[in-house]
């Protein structure tokens, strides 16, 4: 099993966590968020927390709350990834890597428009994809993009589907901030896309999907991981192309080892020869703490 954290990301810090929250650097700004897996003891002090702090998510239900300013800042501002350029043999064919750009902002339900852990996700995506510049490629579930502009600055055939249409344009500009174009986004349910693609007889060489523990699509359905993971990974695996491919699940559940993703994707990995990894990712926080955010499966297959 590996455990995975980015490690090159200077606009992004874990600074501390601790008593469910953390303390993190977005660029120039820092936030205080909640955070239910961190469930030990805060390394720094409280006090050390808010000197530190330009602002603070103060929830008022499970699903929303208010941000309270230490500090000025603006409530939207813009960061950037710079993704690897890889292997000397990829450094020696023209590839000197890209930058992806974030658009962030304070929003009612405490998140600021990326997960940083996934980073790890969008370098592998990058480093698959450069060499296979015909390669089709899908984000399920996709939220605000980062998986989808890794794949498009390697030069994809991309297809972003997430079922909230204000995220979707979220993600349609960060495209147009990283000088990025022709993503095909799509407002959809994911397991009815997905169905959809395998009646159309689509394959794709690249798929990432990092379902939430609970979600709607765009008409009212009802998703929760635990009951609808495994039709959605079985219907995934259909259009999944057996002779190349990369697939990436990311599992962000309370109650999920990393067994689960491979007991998903063993049957597939055996019947095709493709190479199987199961992990955990986490943020190394300066304060010396590890955050744990959630356990992964990727099958990965070249030609």
């Amino acid at each position: 099993m590996q455990l995975l954290t980015p490690s090159h990301f200077s606009d992004y810090e874990l600074l501390d966590c601790g008593d469910f929250e953390k303390l993190e650097r977005f660029g120039k700004y820092i936030t205080i968020r909640p955070e239910p897996q961190a469930v030990w003891p805060k390394i720094y002090s409280n006090v050390d927390w808010e000197k530190q702090a330009h602002i603070r998510f103060v929830p008022k239900s499970s699903s929303s709350g208010d941000w309270k300013k230490y500090k000025q800042m603006p409530d939207q501002w813009e960061i950037s990834y710079a993704l690897p350029a890889g292997t000397t043999l990829r450094q020696a064919q023209g590839d000197k890597g890209a930058k992806i750009a974030f658009r962030l902002g304070l929003t009612s339900f405490k998140h600021v428009g990326i997960f940083p852990e996934q980073a790890v996700n969008w370098d592998k995506i990058y480093s698959f994809l450069h060499t296979k510049p015909q390669a089709k490629f899908l984000n399920l579930f996709a939220y605000t993009g980062g998986a989808s502009l890794a794949a498009k600055a390697a030069g994809a055939d991309v297809t972003h589907v997430d079922s909230i249409k204000q995220v979707v344009t979220w993600a349609n500009e960060n495209m147009q901030r990283s000088g990025l174009d022709n993503i095909r986004w799509m407002v959809d349910d994911a397991l009815k896309f997905v169905k959809k693609e395998i009646r159309r007889g689509n394959l794709y060489q690249g798929i990432i999907l990092d379902p939430p523990a609970f979600g709607h699509g765009p008409n009212g359905e009802k998703w929760k991981l635990e009951d609808n993971i495994s039709e959605m990974m079985q219907s995934v695996l259909q259009i999944l192309d057996p002779k190349e491919h990369l697939l990436i699940l990311n599992a962000y559940s309370l109650g999920f080892s990393a067994l689960v993703p491979e007991n998903m994707l063993r049957p597939y990995a055996q019947k095709h020869k493709s190479e199987l990894s199961i992990g955990e990712l986490y943020l190394d926080a300066k304060s010396g703490v590890k955050l744990p955010l959630g356990v992964w499966g990727s099958l990965k297959k070249e030609k």
